[in-house]
C-alpha cells in the first residue's frame, strides 16, 4: 500500500477510534475495530472507492456491529459484568465535544444506557448525534431505509431522554467538582445523613466490584446509596492489599464528569465517575477492574496531576 493510502487512513483514525469507542465502550475493542478497518482498507480495490471517508465509516461500523452482536459480548452483558472503560479528560478517544449530545454520548452513563438499546439503534443514535450524519448517510452505512434509521433514532432517543429526565439540569464543572469533594468528605467521615442529602431521589450506584463479583454490583435508593459509598470508601488493610498499597486520591474528569481517583505510586488502581445535576448526585460508577483502566493507566502516567486531595487513605 502507498503511502498516499496509509496516509488518507490515518487522517481518519481519530474520527474512526472514537466512533468505535462510542459504539463498543471500550478503548481496547475500539483500537482492534480500527485495526481491522485498516487491514480492509489495505486489502480493498481502492481505485473503485469513490468516497473513502465514507467507506470506512461503514466498514468500522459494520466491524463494531458485529462485535456487539457476538457469542461473548451477549453473554458478557446478558451476565452483567460490563461497564465502560472510563477515560481521562484529553484522550483523542473521546472525540467531537462541541455539542452537548456529543458530550453526553461518551459519558459513562451513557455508554452504560446504551447497553440496553439494539446494536442497530446504538449505531444509527451515535452516528446521527455524535457524528451529525444524516439518515441517507446512516441507511446506506447499515443497509437499512432512511424510515427505519428515523425508527431506531426515535427508539433511541425515547429512552435516553427518559434518563435525561431522570438526571435533571447538568451541572457545570466547577459546581459538579464542589459536589464530589463534599461527598468524598462525607463518606470518609461517615456522616451518612450529609451523604443522603448530596444524592437524588432516584440516585444509582454501579460497580465491578474490583472484578471479584461475577456480576456488577447495583444499589438503588438513597440510603442504600450512602451506605454502599460509607462501606466502599472507608479504608481498610484488605482494601490496601487489594490496591498493592496506600492509595491516595485524585479529583479528574473522567468521560467529561468529574471522578475520584485512587492512585497507587503512579498507577491508577480505581476511579469512581460522578453525574452531578441539580446540585446532588444522580450515579456513581465505580470501576476497579485492571483491564478496565488500562488506557487511562496510560494517559495518567503522561498527566499532570493536580495534587491529592487525600495524600494518604
Amino acid at each position: 500500500m502507498d503511502s498516499t493510502a496509509v496516509d488518507r487512513f490515518e487522517a481518519g483514525r481519530g474520527r474512526l477510534a472514537s466512533l468505535a469507542y462510542r459504539l463498543l465502550g471500550s478503548a481496547a475493542d475500539a483500537e482492534d475495530a480500527v485495526q481491522d478497518t485498516f487491514l480492509r482498507w489495505q486489502n480493498a480495490d481502492r481505485e473503485r472507492i469513490e468516497v473513502p471517508e465514507a467507506w470506512l465509516t461503514k466498514v468500522l461500523t459494520n466491524l463494531c456491529l458485529d462485535r456487539l452482536r457476538s457469542a461473548h459480548a451477549r453473554h458478557e452483558h446478558a451476565a452483567g459484568a460490563w461497564l465502560p472503560e472510563p477515560l481521562l479528560e484529553g484522550d483523542p478517544m473521546l472525540g467531537p465535544a462541541d455539542t452537548f449530545e456529543q458530550r453526553e454520548s461518551v459519558s459513562l452513563a451513557v455508554l452504560t444506557l446504551l447497553e440496553r438499546l439494539s446494536p442497530v439503534e446504538r449505531a444509527v443514535y451515535v452516528l446521527r448525534e455524535a457524528f451529525s450524519y444524516g439518515h441517507a448517510e446512516i441507511a446506506s452505512i447499515l443497509d437499512i431505509t432512511e424510515s427505519a434509521s428515523q425508527q431506531h433514532l426515535h427508539r433511541a432517543r425515547i429512552r435516553i431522554a427518559a434518563e435525561r429526565r431522570r438526571g435533571g439540569v447538568q451541572a457545570d464543572p466547577a459546581s459538579a467538582r464542589r459536589v464530589v469533594e463534599e461527598f468524598l468528605a462525607a463518606a470518609l467521615s461517615g456522616r451518612t445523613e450529609r451523604l443522603v442529602a448530596l444524592l437524588t431521589e432516584d440516585v444509582t450506584a454501579v460497580s465491578d466490584g474490583a472484578g471479584l463479583a461475577k456480576r456488577l454490583l447495583r444499589v438503588t435508593t438513597r440510603e442504600r446509596v450512602a451506605s454502599f459509598a460509607r462501606a466502599g470508601f472507608r479504608p481498610t488493610p484488605a482494601k490496601r492489599r487489594l490496591a498493592g498499597g496506600t492509595p491516595s486520591m485524585h479529583i479528574a474528569v473522567v468521560n467529561g464528569a468529574p471522578a475520584v481517583l485512587a492512585v497507587v505510586d503512579g498507577r491508577v488502581v480505581g476511579a469512581v465517575a460522578f453525574a452531578v445535576s441539580d446540585g446532588r448526585i444522580a450515579s456513581l460508577h465505580g470501576i476497579a477492574t485492571a483491564d478496565r483502566l488500562a488506557r487511562l493507566n496510560e494517559a495518567w502516567r503522561k498527566h499532570e496531576p493536580e495534587a491529592p486531595v487525600i495524600e494518604a487513605w
